[in-house]
């Protein structure tokens, strides 16, 4: 990167860190930190998406580093006793370094979300929207109906939803959602069943394995995840199996959470073997290790590395990506983050060897 780009990147950076305002959306070591299950705080029991009462307080009392008197007033999201509202807007300015190639700088409007519930039943049915509404044409990622048992103890989720297997992180591009394609830019229509109970969590799904596109045969992906909490630790084991006629695919993962002090860690490692035609063996692997260290109030710090080998049956081919992201969250409902990725793989292939510079500002409601 030249010097005018350094220069033009550090006054970004610290014109981003003196004008940032609001609150941090629910990242997975969030629940590490607090001991909570994703439902606690997410309408989804699988976590994403629409943040309950309580996590709309939390966001707003426990989240930021300075809270911002608003009276007796607390944003909760409902409109009347029925129904509730919700959305996320992401924007960010970015430099992505190549190797041999010029630097690209830009601004990116990463996605704004409208979610919305409809408690039909107060407690025990409701229907759920989350669209996405920019960039380009409006886009729909979750759309179900959830009945829920007289304890909470088990649901059943009818629609199109994102599918449960392991960590759902707030970045779509990390290697472990890219390699198994189970992310939240790939729903998928069909059922789920939940059962929680105690310090368990689990879910079985069967959907169409078509990531919301049209349905060529009758042949249907399964889906299942089953997790143990504790109050500083928690471990979990996911499989995804996909029976097309193209060809079978199948995902296996662990995935684990653990808190120490002010460290929140997380980790995740998976195995893929696709038969897809065009994939040869397609064996591969992906490992995800997250730590999160919380400085204040308002302040964490994450640091990322990641591993992904796209052929098992290929020596030296493997890729790895380190992160630094600093996060935060001055005041409620908005927050900063800025950050640095780094990858590094063959080396005769400049992509791989890709810097990304980044500031994102977060806000919902």
């Amino acid at each position: 990167m030249s010097t005018r780009h350094r220069s033009m990147a550090m006054r970004c950076l610290l014109a981003g860190v003196w004008f940032a305002a609001t609150c941090a959306y629910a990242e997975p070591y969030l629940a590490v930190q607090t001991g909570l299950k994703c439902t606690q705080c997410h309408v989804n029991p699988t976590g994403g998406g629409l943040r309950g009462v309580y996590g709309d307080v939390f966001a707003q009392t426990a989240m930021p580093a300075t809270h911002l008197d608003t009276g007796t007033d607390t944003w909760t999201g409902n409109v009347n006793s029925f129904l509730r509202v919700g959305g996320d807007l992401r924007t960010e300015a970015l430099a992505t370094e190549v190797p041999h190639s010029k630097t690209i700088s830009q601004f990116e409007l990463e996605q704004v979300r409208a979610y919305g519930e409809a408690q039909v039943i107060p407690e025990r049915l409701l229907v759920y929207v989350d669209e996405q509404v920019a960039p380009g044409g409006a886009l729909n990622r979750e759309a179900y109906v959830l009945y829920w048992s007289a304890g909470h103890d088990w649901y059943v989720k009818a629609g199109q939803m994102y599918l449960p297997f392991g960590w759902r992180l707030q970045d779509q591009s990390a290697f472990i959602l890219q390699a198994s394609g189970i992310n939240m830019t790939t729903p998928d229509q069909g059922v789920e069943f939940g059962w929680l109970k105690g310090h368990w969590d689990a879910q079985l799904d069967v959907t169409n394995g078509t990531a919301g596109g049209p349905v060529d045969d009758s042949r249907k992906q399964f889906s299942s995840q089953v997790s143990f909490v504790e109050s500083v630790w928690r471990a979990g084991v996911a499989a995804n199996y996909n029976d097309k006629l193209g060809g079978s695919r199948g995902t296996y993962g662990i995935f684990g959470g653990l808190r120490t002090g002010p460290i929140s860690w997380l980790g995740q490692a998976e195995i893929i073997e696709d038969k897809s035609e065009g994939f040869g063996l397609g064996r591969s692997a992906a490992t995800l290790l997250e730590g999160n260290w919380l400085i204040a109030p308002g302040n964490n710090l994450k640091i990322t590395a990641e591993y992904l080998d796209p052929d098992r049956s290929v020596s030296n081919n493997g890729q790895t990506r380190w992160s630094a992201v600093y996060e935060l969250t001055p005041i409620q409902f908005v927050q900063l983050r800025t950050g640095v990725r780094y990858y590094d793989g063959i080396p005769q292939v400049d992509t791989q060897h890709t810097r990304l510079y980044f500031i994102e500002l977060h806000g919902f409601f």
